[in-house]
């Protein structure tokens, strides 16, 4: 979601005139993060229209609080917490999933980091055409419980940086860390197996 230092001027620039009453100017403003936006509410919500629903919601209550916006974070960083937050409140009042309360210390002896899911460019392109491994990849993300999925999201699908996902979730960089580092370690134990099974000759995860 980064944009160059002209886009986010131009982006101060739109809001500025959206704010002074211009308020055609916001689907402009929020088009490029439309789809985004989308995979995240549905990365959670697991449903198309409540994913689209979330998005909306999202896109709402962003253009209601726009002058509570400061610029501090980026916009589209902002927009990520906005519908981060819904797709927690609409799975709190479904009671489908318990949010997790965990305690994490990095620095607890004999913390290591074996392999590691790197990279989705790690499979190659080629088999991601192939809808079977679209689907294990979307169910074993899915899978995850909340507090991976969300920093896994942020970091390997969105490709936050490790300091905006830590300010969209409010917990620090080394928790950050260390759910991304479990993330990765719960998906290549979910879909080695699987895509072994698929491709007996493809290596597919890089170890470390």
């Amino acid at each position: 979601m980064t944009m160059p230092e002209a886009g986010q001027r131009d982006e101060q620039q739109m809001i500025a005139a959206i704010l002074a009453g211009e308020s055609r100017l916001f689907h402009e403003l929020i088009r490029p993060y439309e789809r985004n936006v989308y995979a995240m509410a549905f990365s959670f919500l697991r449903n198309e229209a409540d994913a689209e629903d979330a998005s909306q919601e999202a896109f709402l209550r962003a253009f209601r609080n726009l002058s509570g916006f400061r610029g501090e974070a980026k916009f589209g960083t902002w927009l990520v917490s906005i519908v981060l937050n819904e797709a927690r409140s609409r799975l709190r009042r479904k009671n489908t999933v318990k949010m997790e309360s965990l305690e994490e210390d990095p620095d607890k002896p004999g913390h290591i980091s074996p392999a590691l899911l790197r990279d989705w460019r790690e499979i190659p392109s080629e088999s991601l055409e192939r809808q079977e491994i679209k689907l294990l990849l979307q169910e074993a993300v899915t899978s995850l419980p909340p507090i991976y999925r969300e920093v896994f999201v942020l970091r390997d699908v969105e490709e936050l940086s490790t300091n905006e996902a830590a300010e969209i979730l409010q917990i620090s960089v080394a928790a950050i860390k260390v759910r991304l580092h479990r993330a990765r370690l719960m998906l290549q134990k979910h879909l080695a197996p699987q895509l072994k099974q698929l491709n007996p000759k493809r290596r597919w995860f890089q170890w470390s």
